[in-house]
């Protein structure tokens, strides 16, 4: 569908589709197989300064929308890359929105370049095992030392770890008040110093390529000018880049769920069983159909919340919706696909069990549907806050 799409916006669309097209599904297979990092897949996007979408020119990069990003992760999930492309890409343009928003200047002409370059992967530390989806009670601390700040703590799926030389990371830097439980919280962009930091993957489910890992922090050094913004007012500057965040996040899920429906389509148009293509049982092309029709509801109901984004209107109520409903379009959209192929799409040469594992994360991270849930009750119906 073409949503009033500029020119412009047609062709970045196109353009990053017939790259990311260019690593076929076996170079997608063979990564998750060996968990290795998609180097090659980034280093091609860097060369065409897509890695830079949303980072301001003044600081090397294209300057674009949310709209832009958008279409570009859709893109390249949609290619057949999955969440291993999408998330690989992702993370270069979402952490580093607190940076554009908050960080001194000194920071934003230092390191935004590198981003956009693809010469910088950095770690994201949010997540702690003891806190979940209640950020108010992470426990890493930050302790103010002369000029700078010693962190200890430890971190959980932290995305990128392995290979970042740098970290976003939050922690406490004063106590928890009951009465507003989200202040005391700093932001931090600081090398990832693997002298002060153990490193550990995490074996997990699905986007192997991508890793993600338990990070323990003891007396992590931090100069001054690491902290990005305000002290104590970290995690309203990570809030900047979630409405955002969501929405492409959104359309990463369309993109999966759409590259499933067509590799199901063709399958079910040319496999015949009983002297008829399986197309032609309904009880193949309506789970088909009815996921077509959730991923078309899920990506409207995204573009218009990237449009709102871009023209500076309020979009938390519509981004949060397209999350929700995207994740789950996406999950049925993969697992209607691999049930076409009956026990082949249980097969990995079919590729539909990748997606299929890799979409499912979207049900649960970054932030749950019931969280989702629990805040469109609240900001939407006007319901009491239950959490």
């Amino acid at each position: 569908m073409d949503f009033g799409l500029t020119d412009f916006q047609r062709d970045l669309f196109e353009e990053a589709f017939g790259l990311a097209s260019e690593f076929k599904l076996q170079y997608w297979r063979e990564k998750d197989r060996t968990a290795e990092y998609p180097t090659e897949f980034v280093r091609r996007f860097a060369d065409k300064g897509w890695l830079g979408t949303i980072i301001p020119e003044e600081y090397g990069g294209a300057g674009l929308g949310i709209t832009e990003a958008a279409l570009l992760l859709k893109a390249v999930c949609l290619s057949g890359a999955g969440m291993s492309g999408g998330s690989a890409v992702h993370f270069y343009l979402f952490p580093p929105a607190p940076i554009v928003k908050h960080g001194s200047e000194e920071m934003k002409r230092r390191y935004l370049p590198q981003v956009a370059r693809g010469e910088l992967l950095m770690a994201f530390g949010v997540t702690e095992p003891n806190a979940g989806s209640d950020t108010s009670r992470i426990e890493t601390f930050a302790e103010r030392r002369g000029e700078g700040w010693v962190i200890n703590g430890q971190k959980t799926w932290t995305t990128n770890a392995q290979n970042a030389s740098k970290i976003l990371l939050l922690a406490r830097t004063s106590e928890r008040d009951e009465k507003r439980p989200l202040e005391g919280l700093t932001l931090f962009f600081t090398d990832l110093d693997r002298s002060a930091c153990e490193v550990r993957r995490i074996e997990k489910l699905g986007r192997a390529a991508v890793d993600s890992n338990e990070v323990f922090i003891e007396d992590l050094k931090v100069p001054a000018e690491d902290v990005v913004g305000t002290v104590g007012r970290g995690f309203y500057h990570l809030l900047d880049g979630l409405n955002p965040e969501r929405i492409v996040l959104a359309m990463e899920a369309v993109g999966i769920g759409r590259s499933a429906l067509g590799i199901a389509t063709e399958y079910a148009k040319t496999r015949v069983v009983f002297n008829r293509p399986i197309g032609q049982n309904q009880a193949i092309a309506h789970p088909l159909a009815r996921s077509w029709a959730e991923l078309e509801a899920a990506e409207l109901l995204a573009m218009k919340a990237a449009w709102l984004y871009d023209r500076g209107e309020s979009c938390g109520k519509e981004a949060n919706a397209a999350k929700l409903i995207a994740a789950d379009a996406g999950f049925n959209a993969c697992d209607s696909a691999l049930q076409t192929l009956g026990g082949y799409g249980y097969a990995k040469e079919y590729h539909l069990e990748r997606l299929w594992r890799e979409v499912r994360l979207f049900r649960l991270a970054p932030i749950s549907q019931e969280m989702v849930c629990n805040y469109l009750a609240q900001h939407a119906l006007g319901l009491p806050k239950s959490y």
